[in-house]
This record gives C-alpha cells, structure tokens and sequence, in this order.
C-alpha cells in the first residue's frame, strides 16, 4: 500500500481526491493538510512514501514544503500539484527535487498514475505539460540561479508581499528577507521591485491580476 499525505488549503479538494486515490486500491490517504507548516508536522508524524502538495499555501508556500521534506533524513518523494502550470514554475518544482508535477487541469485520474510513477521511483509530468518545453531560455537560465528560499521570496514579492509579510510567511527576520532581495536582484540582473514583478509575469511565475 502507498502511503500518502495530501496537503491543500481547500477541504473540499482534499476530500474528492482522497476518494479518488484511496478508490485505486493500492493507496492510501494517511494524513491531510491544509497549510505548509501543518504538512510538515503530519509529514514528521506519519512517514508518507509520497506527499502531494498544492504550490500556493497558507504561510510558506509548497515549495518551502517540498525543501523541508526532501532534507530531511527520511524524506518522501513529492509530487506538485497546482492549477499554476506556468513552465518556469513546473521547472523550479522539478530543479528543486520534486518527483513530479500535476496540473489541477488534467484529468483526475493522472494523479493516481503520478502517485504510482513516483512510488516506483519515476519522474512524473501531466500530458499537458511536454518535457520539450522546459529547455532554457536566457531568462529561465538566470532564474535558475535562485536557490529554492530565493525563488519562493520572489514570488512572494511579484505577487505584492512586502518584505515583511514574507519575513512573517517564511519564518524570516526582515534582514535575511532583504538580504535575499538583494541577491534575488543581482541574481536576475534587474534593479527595481517593478521589473522583478514584469519578469515574473512573462515567465509564468505569477499572473496577471
């Protein structure tokens, strides 16, 4: 039986596929979650062969989940699971460690094949999103350069966060959080807060509002 944790910050999604993996048979939902630093203590608490987690939590984001889980000592494979399928975001999932990625816009049933893949120790990608495309670009090539804290404060602040809420969100002290934006501004080569947030929007990484 594989054991999974399902982390999502809507009940209702958590319940309809838990019904739909746990009806395949050989798997089973043994903890839920609907925030990073909850999944994180259920991850600790349970032992999961696979955690499937959405990309936009409450607090750190599944990202920041997905490092705690693949450091730890017993880690479990990951699968991304998100309505978010911009490229730059599926190639960050995948270059951070994840054993797979399912778009919330594919047929249900694909996450019950990803959940299967990863267990046997594939990688795993939904048909929509075609391995061809994530061949780098320039500007995919130097957001590559971010480490995986790096990237989640970029989104963070793309999406309108100052630097204090992501000094709240992930745990930070406002230093480190500037530090960072420093670094994330070199890093990509730009010099304003607004031409971060442009860069993000043409890679997929936030949408336009």
């Amino acid at each position: 039986m594989i054991r999974v944790l399902l982390v999502d910050d809507h009940p209702i999604v958590r319940i309809g596929f838990k019904h739909l993996l746990e009806q395949a048979g050989d798997i089973c939902v043994v903890a839920q979650a609907g925030d990073a630093e909850t999944g994180f203590t259920a991850f600790l608490a349970c032992a999961p062969d696979v955690c499937i987690s959405d990309l936009s939590l409450p607090g750190t984001g599944g990202l920041e989940l997905m490092r705690k889980i693949l450091t730890h000592e017993n880690p479990a494979q990951v699968i991304i699971f998100s309505m978010y399928d911009a490229l730059e975001l599926v190639r960050r999932a995948l270059d951070g460690g994840a054993a797979g990625f399912v778009s919330k816009n594919a047929v249900p049933e694909s996450l019950v094949t990803a959940v299967r893949a990863v267990h046997d120790g594939q990688r795993y990608l939904s048909e929509n999103i075609s391995p061809v495309l994530l061949k780098r670009g320039s500007e995919a090539a130097l957001l590559a350069t971010l480490n995986l804290r790096e990237f989640e404060i970029l989104r963070l602040l793309a999406q309108g966060s100052s630097p204090a809420d992501c000094a709240g969100r992930l745990n930070l002290s406002l230093k480190t959080i500037c530090n960072n934006q420093t670094n994330i501004k070199e890093k990509l080569a730009v010099s304003t807060l607004a031409a971060l947030v442009h860069l993000a929007l043409r890679n997929g990484i936030i949408e336009q509002s």
